[in-house]
């Protein structure tokens, strides 16, 4: 069996060794060179595509944050609707009782409360505990016989927490040592 290819080891003829050698190297070149370009297109076209496609996720990413950010408070509100509305009726009535009007209050206070709680703040009433001075705010001591150096007496004003983080420290009278 004949081997016909031109550069093949075996071939001595002059005409295989350059003219045709060359020649079919070159197209085989030229055929690899349009395979490289026609390649580097596609890959051009994937990239060009894909960074579009990024934009594109950026944009809607951004856009929803925004639109999470205008209306991150919009459940809380909702609840707290009907206690607006509470308000509003109390104020409307003409004459009634301080007790019925306190009644009415005392509802409404406990609805308000219901809301914040559902939304994760909570009360801190420290009411004959020790001072925490990372949870209260001691504004001044005052004589109590049979309460311990240090417990709270009274609280002036009630402090709040959400999620365990300290919203506003109790205010807060201590007793002396």
């Amino acid at each position: 069996m004949q081997n016909n290819d031109p550069q093949s080891p075996g071939d001595t003829s002059p005409q295989g060794q350059s003219g045709e050698s060359s020649t079919t190297e070159l197209e085989s070149l030229q055929v690899r060179v349009a395979e490289l370009e026609a390649s580097n297109a596609e890959l051009l076209e994937t990239v060009l595509r894909e960074k579009a496609e990024l934009e594109n996720q950026r944009r809607r990413l951004h856009r929803d944050l925004e639109q999470a950010r205008r209306f991150a408070n919009e459940k809380l509100l909702n609840e707290l609707l009907p206690v607006y509305d509470g308000l509003e009726s109390g104020l409307a009535v003409e004459g009634g009782d301080i007790a019925s009007m306190r009644e009415g209050i005392n509802l409404t206070l406990k609805a308000l409360l219901k809301v914040a709680e559902n939304h994760g703040m909570s009360q801190i009433d420290p009411l004959g505990q020790p001072l925490d001075p990372e949870r209260h705010h001691a504004v001044s001591m005052v004589d109590a016989p049979g309460a311990a150096p240090g417990t709270v007496v009274t609280v002036l004003q009630k402090g709040y927490v959400l999620n365990d983080r300290l919203l506003r420290p109790a205010l807060v009278a201590v007793a002396r040592d």
